[in-house]
């Protein structure tokens, strides 16, 4: 797999989040975020409705046209939900699903003039973006990575396979450090914050369905380098 670095500055918006950040925003249960690149826009996840998802878009100054690719972690409908709302506005881009993804709704994005793109093994998605693969049993998940001249960015949707393992392998796929693993963390025990130290994780923004106690366990050790996020906050990187 070609490794390429991300250059320039990154913006990061929580469009949906059942964490609030901005009052401005609508809060909705789910998760769904903009990584605004240099050349591109890419929407990973779409969270549990799309009228909530575009309010938000638009809160942050985007439209729908705007976003030049959808990524969607894994099948539940709190990252899935906004989708073909979504679609109606643009469909002119590529969605990326777990390869498990049912069928139907595999035909429900390619109906809509969308281009699927069905992510199994580890890929490169576009230049210094990649997948971690599909990862789990049970419930299939994958994460995405950004590449940056800063390090690793894993942003996770619900973490199911376990976002210790998760992250361990977008450092083993790249070989990078991991500057910061933002989304939902899904609920881990306190002790994911020492296997996040162990693996060098310089910054932590845990959200969604990450659980009181985890975030306060992150926001302790971490300090300055705990990123508070919600839906309507921004994180920029470079």
């Amino acid at each position: 797999m070609e490794k390429t670095v991300l250059k320039g500055s990154i913006t990061i918006i929580d469009v949906y989040d059942n964490v609030e950040s901005d009052p401005g925003f609508r809060t909705g249960f789910g998760f769904g975020a903009v990584m605004k690149l240099a050349d591109m826009n890419i929407l990973f996840d779409t969270g549990g409705d799309a009228p909530t998802l575009l309010t938000n878009l638009g809160k942050a100054g985007l439209r729908p046209e705007d976003i030049d690719m959808v990524v969607l972690s894994h099948i539940h409908a709190d990252h899935t939900g906004g989708l073909s709302g979504f679609l109606e506005k643009n469909s002119d881009l590529k969605v990326c699903v777990p390869e498990s993804y049912p069928g139907n709704l595999k035909d429900q994005i390619v109906s809509a003039g969308a281009e699927l793109v069905e992510v199994k093994e580890p890929a490169q998605l576009a230049e210094g973006i990649y997948s971690t693969g599909e990862l789990g049993t049970m419930i299939k998940e994958h994460s995405l990575i950004l590449n940056t001249e800063k390090g690793l960015v894993v942003i996770t949707g619900c973490a199911h396979p376990g976002i210790a393992d998760i992250v361990r392998k977008a450092k083993e796929l790249l070989d990078e450090d991991i500057y910061l693993v933002m989304g939902g963390f899904h609920h881990p025990h306190v002790s994911v914050v020492k296997d996040f130290r162990d693996m060098g994780v310089e910054k932590a923004a845990p959200s969604h369905c990450t659980g009181h106690e985890a975030v306060q366990a992150f926001s302790k050790e971490y300090g300055n380098d705990f990123i508070q996020t919600g839906v309507g906050s921004t994180i920029i990187i470079g």
